[in-house]
């Protein structure tokens, strides 16, 4: 069994640390708050910072909000490039900036070592039920030899490319998450306003071609206004943030991620930028003066 180092124990990576831990592994782990009792009754080795975690496991995972907090993480004082020693490996499965994922990994292999970009789709549901899924950036080789760890967190686990094409894809996937999100609040907001009954809509909806995981879990959100997280507004409004910052550099017009990402504003100008994205639904409604209900 590997020495797995786990940085980031916050919603999601609290459950896939647990994960590694039931599939046998010791920990060395670190985060900005408490350590997780669940964690720490497991075994876990506690480390006061990035640089320690580096020195004593083999792989180590990130799992932080944002390219700067990944930066900081890697890099920063006491980080975990301090810590590298020729033949390590990290793996960071935050969801950050393909282009900074491409220079964060140049600088670790200068030191000797591989880097593996691994976001993640499945929220904390998939977090706890091991059932994410992974789209990595990064060598063959550095990949088969993670795969069984990823295979403790996630069920569909595809290697994509060379670094930042894991990120790429994340990005992507944020895109159509987004956009579909906004198809189902338009749709039940329509239904519901036109005197249907939203829940049986959606009940026949999932028959048909319309049908959408989306539909099925968040839709069933909109109608029992269930906007507790799940997945953070203010996480999915960053994401939005790299899909059309990107594609400025690449010169690719983004139009109906820019309105998703103008309803998730409004949410967050409104006090929701810590609901459940779906409560995209709640900036349509707003502009309707209607809500979304079930009988």
């Amino acid at each position: 069994m590997s020495n797995v180092g786990f940085i980031g124990l916050g919603t999601m990576g609290t459950p896939m640390a647990g994960h590694l831990q039931t599939g046998g592994h010791q920990l060395f782990v670190q985060t900005r708050s408490a350590v997780p009792e669940s964690v720490k009754s497991g075994g876990a080795t506690v480390c006061s910072n990035g640089k320690e975690v580096a020195q004593r496991a083999d792989i180590i995972f990130i799992m932080v909000p944002d390219t700067p907090d990944v930066e900081k993480v890697l890099f920063g004082p006491s980080g975990v490039a301090e810590g590298l020693s020729k033949g390590k490996t990290v793996v960071d499965m935050s969801s950050i900036s393909p282009v900074e994922t491409k220079a964060f990994a140049k600088r670790v292999n200068e030191l000797g070592c591989e880097y593996l970009d691994a976001p993640v789709s499945g929220g904390e549901v998939g977090a706890k039920a091991a059932s994410l899924t992974i789209m990595v950036g990064g060598t063959e080789a550095a990949f088969e030899q993670v795969k069984p760890l990823f295979a403790l967190m996630g069920k569909n686990i595809t290697l994509v490319g060379g670094n930042g094409d894991g990120q790429t894809t994340k990005v992507a996937n944020q895109i159509i998450v987004a956009l579909t999100i906004e198809a189902v609040g338009e749709a039940l907001l329509f239904a519901s306003k036109a005197g249907a009954d939203p829940a049986k809509v959606r009940q026949a909806l999932m028959g048909g071609f319309a049908a959408s995981r989306i539909l099925e879990v968040h839709g069933e959100r909109m109608i029992k206004r269930t906007f507790n997280p799940g997945f953070r507004i203010e996480l999915h409004q960053k994401d939005l943030n790299l899909a059309l910052s990107n594609a400025r550099l690449l010169g690719v017009s983004l139009p109906n991620t820019a309105t998703a990402q103008e309803l998730f504003n409004s949410c967050a100008a409104h006090g929701g930028k810590a609901w459940d994205h779906s409560a995209m639904v709640r900036a349509l409604e707003m502009m309707a003066g209607f809500e979304v209900r079930g009988s």
